[in-house]
């Protein structure tokens, strides 16, 4: 994995402003869809397909990639837009989010659009299906590395946490999660939904390697995953502490954001502020 140097830093910070602003227009189009978690996850996508993940865009089923998968499918507007500004189709096509005959379904469709690797939708099931692909790798000796973006209400699911044991079983060091721990779900916070905490010292009693970062700060959330992928002999998570909606103000921290999308005058104002920020970006170029 190449150095992220400070121009590389510059450069990941300017694709994470695209794809935020991406997701706003895609949304805005749709008339439905999730904001807060796309939002907040901007900088963890950029980091991954502009620095982290072996994958190539004008061949996305080249044998030897890393494998991305995305367990908490509604937040699709995030891979959509991260995928497109990284050269997998055309961004224009972002505007036919959820629309009849569309590629870029609600949630991601494994047939319809090359480069995703999973159909998910159901809560859940996203790191059973990396635990399998990680240890089939472990089977055929190939090199590539299974990622899992998950969202923390997810872990309130049995099956995830079956996958957790099995992940550790087999020592499939070959496996990093990342958590989008942004404390909310659709009813409300995630403490008071369903407590997750202590997160971390669950995962270490599972004997996982546990790291956590800001997930919104994007050189430390690469440095951390540059120490989890040198991890051996174990699975990895990366917790990854963001802030719902970020990048736009009146979103940010308010749960009611999580299965909305904005309206025109919203739309307008999220896309003025990121427009403002991506030029404070440049400027520190």
């Amino acid at each position: 994995m190449p150095t992220l140097t400070s121009q590389g830093l510059t450069e990941l910070k300017l694709k994470a402003n695209d794809v935020r602003q991406g997701i706003i227009r895609s949304l805005l189009s749709a008339g439905s869809g999730h904001s807060a978690g796309p939002l907040d996850m901007s900088d963890v996508f950029a980091a991954l397909y502009g620095h982290l993940i072996r994958h190539d865009p004008k061949d996305p089923q080249w044998p030897d990639r890393d494998r991305l998968l995305l367990s908490c499918g509604h937040i699709a507007p995030v891979r959509y837009s991260a995928m497109a500004n990284f050269g997998y189709f055309p961004v224009e096509e972002l505007l036919t989010l959820r629309k009849f005959g569309t590629r870029l379904q609600g949630h991601p469709e494994r047939v319809r659009l090359p480069g995703v690797e999973t159909t998910s939708g159901p809560l859940g099931e996203g790191l059973a299906q990396g635990v399998g692909m990680a240890y089939g790798a472990k089977l055929d000796a190939k090199q590539f590395r299974v990622w899992v973006v998950t969202s923390d209400a997810e872990h309130q699911c049995g099956l995830h946490w079956e996958a957790v044991l099995t992940g550790a079983k087999f020592h499939l060091d070959n496996l990093t999660a990342i958590v989008d721990r942004n404390f909310i779900q659709i009813d409300g916070s995630t403490e008071d939904v369903m407590p997750l905490e202590p997160l971390a010292e669950k995962y270490r009693s599972f004997n996982w390697e546990v790291f956590e970062c800001d997930g919104n700060d994007i050189a430390q959330f690469v440095e951390t995953a540059e120490r989890a992928t040198a991890v051996k002999d174990k699975p990895q998570v990366i917790i990854a502490n963001t802030v719902p909606g970020k990048g736009v103000s009146f979103m940010e921290g308010d749960y009611t954001w999580h299965g909305k999308p904005p309206n025109a005058q919203q739309a307008e104002e999220a896309l003025s502020e990121l427009a403002q920020a991506r030029q404070g970006i440049a400027a520190h170029e």
